[in-house]
């Protein structure tokens, strides 16, 4: 095994030295298992879809993305970690972020860009503009994107709308294009109106190459899956056969907005 780098000491003593690269990469591994364990802690039990497997998840792809976009590795995946812990849907306590960040060993740049990630990262409807990101906040929110599209998105959106109290389907109650983040926060459509009022509008709103490439293959997993939907909804007999055609998920893909 390789010996530590030494240095002559007093009286000729060898003495241990860590190097900066050596020290520095042993500061970023601490800095992610710490937050990993607090952020494991803090969503246990969560039923929403935002709990501790989603933001590793999320981790996981953005570190994906910003290797590929040459972004700030260390500060994407401890932004995509702690990213709702101040989500506006729920508590929005930026503080916790705030006072988790001073503990670890990192430098101010590192938590004033992680800060800014996790305050601009949601979407607040429709009609509502993305806030600006950095590149690695860009990496970070095509990410939690990502995890909100294909199967484990339409997952999630199941989920989410089984604990909040939502209809699955109302044909009756059409999708709803919020043009405030108040009116979005405050919408209580069915969680099929939310594939339309949000899922399937991400793909245009991904933010970096890589995320565009990585999207749309669950984007079509998607609108296949509403094809079916309405298809099974609208006639239970319906034959298997009769399902998936370019007709139905063409039916399902998002109107341009404006």
């Amino acid at each position: 095994m390789a010996r530590r780098p030494w240095k002559p000491g007093r009286a000729g003593r060898k003495v241990n030295v860590v190097s900066a690269p050596v020290a520095a990469e042993a500061a970023i591994s601490e800095s992610i298992a710490r937050t990993s364990e607090f952020v494991r802690v803090e969503l246990a039990g969560e039923s929403t879809g935002h709990d501790w497997w989603h933001a590793e998840r999320v981790r996981a792809l953005a570190r994906h993305i910003a290797v590929r976009e040459r972004a700030d590795v260390l500060v994407v995946q401890i932004a995509a970690l702690l990213h709702d812990l101040a989500d506006e849907k729920f508590s929005g306590a930026i503080g916790v972020v705030r006072d988790w960040l001073a503990g670890l060993p990192v430098n101010d740049r590192v938590r004033a860009a992680v800060l800014e990630i996790v305050r601009g990262i949601s979407y607040r409807g429709a009609g509502v503009a993305d806030r600006k990101l950095s590149l690695a906040g860009r990496c970070v929110r095509d990410a939690d994107r990502l995890d909100a599209m294909g199967a484990i998105g339409v997952a999630r959106t199941f989920a989410y709308g089984g604990r909040v109290g939502r209809p699955i389907h109302d044909p009756g109650q059409p999708p709803v294009p919020h043009q405030t983040a108040a009116a979005y926060y405050a919408a209580t459509g069915t969680t099929i109106n939310h594939f339309h009022e949000k899922l399937l509008l991400l793909q245009d709103r991904l933010a970096t190459p890589t995320g565009r490439e990585l999207g749309r293959r669950r984007q079509e997993f998607m609108l296949q899956f509403l094809a079916q939907f309405q298809a099974e909804w609208d006639d239970p007999a319906l034959l298997a056969d009769d399902l998936l055609t370019g007709e139905l998920v063409a039916d399902h893909r998002p109107a341009p907005i404006g």
